[in-house]
């Protein structure tokens, strides 16, 4: 006889809501058995048992089952299909721009130089994948060429802000074992400060050239980018990437968010988002706990 694992969905609300919550609760297939996770909005279901050998195909069809149902309830939720049994993750790695914050810093850097429609462009297509992001990664600091370095601390300051439920993410798996860490195609000047805030243990990003008080125009290297950020879940995880969640939203992230045990989309590229295990279209980053099984008492600010 086949092993056999116990799936689970989870589901988390954009907005807690009864009616919606009910209406969620009952698109559920074959649920054997629930966990409240949050109070109108999360919820944990035990499905029935399926065989080990074919566990990804039913898990998929049970997304999408699932997805068609809550889209014709006109019900806004994020939700993620797993084994039951490895939920629980012990190491958090993520991407920083648009996934950890809401900017894209060398968008906002070269606002400041006065190039953010060209860079922008350029950004946009290498999250995408239709372009290298080593290369792009060159030629967008390149038009950076002469900044002055204090506009760096600036550019925090004035332009970056967390995205809802970063610090409590970090913060809870940390409180629960897990290590952390920040894995950039950005920079270290902005990592740093983002892992401060946050409370992640480690960060790894690109270094911008600078002399004399200015950017150079120039990276350092190696260019930290999809292969880069693989390497780096294989090594944070001691080569167990099966116990890592993993988040991201473009194209070099894709990696390590398909080796990871949980790679999730967050408000990502299409492509990205069709690649991952699930994705946070609709919630916040506190969404990747409740697919853990952390419930809102478990949650931690510091």
């Amino acid at each position: 006889m086949a092993d056999r694992i116990t799936p689970k969905l989870t589901f988390v609300l954009a907005q807690p809501d009864r009616k919606m919550f009910d209406a969620a609760m009952g698109a559920v297939p074959d649920g054997k058995s629930a966990a409240l996770l949050s109070e109108n909005k999360a919820c944990d279901f035990k499905l029935r048992p399926i065989d080990a050998v074919n566990a990804l195909a039913e898990m998929q069809e049970t997304r999408a089952q699932f997805q068609e149902a809550i889209n014709g309830l006109g019900v806004k939720a994020d939700f993620c299909v797993q084994n039951a049994a490895t939920a629980r993750k012990s190491l958090l790695i993520c991407d920083m721009d648009s996934t950890l914050i809401g900017q894209e810093c060398i968008d906002e850097l070269a606002d400041f130089a006065g190039v953010k429609d060209r860079v922008s462009a350029i950004t946009e297509r290498a999250m995408r994948g239709e372009i290298g992001f080593e290369g792009a990664l060159e030629e967008r600091v390149g038009l950076l060429k002469g900044l002055d370095l204090s506009i760096l601390q600036r550019c925090f300051e004035d332009r970056i802000t967390l995205n809802p439920g970063a610090k409590i993410l970090c913060q809870t798996m940390k409180h629960g074992g897990a290590k952390t860490a920040i894995v950039s195609g950005g920079f270290t000047f902005f990592t740093q400060r983002v892992a401060a805030l946050c409370g992640f243990e480690s960060h790894q990003a690109n270094s911008l050239i600078e002399k004399d008080g200015q950017l150079t125009g120039e990276v350092g290297y190696p260019i930290l980018g999809r292969e880069a950020k693989y390497d780096a879940l294989m090594s944070h995880s001691g080569q167990a990437p099966l116990d890592a969640v993993a988040i991201g939203d473009g194209a070099n992230d894709l990696a390590m968010i398909e080796a990871s045990g949980l790679g999730i989309a967050y408000y990502a590229k299409p492509a990205v988002a069709e690649a991952a295990h699930c994705a946070i279209n609709h919630t916040d980053l506190t969404s990747a706990l409740y697919f853990q099984g952390y419930k809102d008492a478990d949650f931690k600010t510091g």
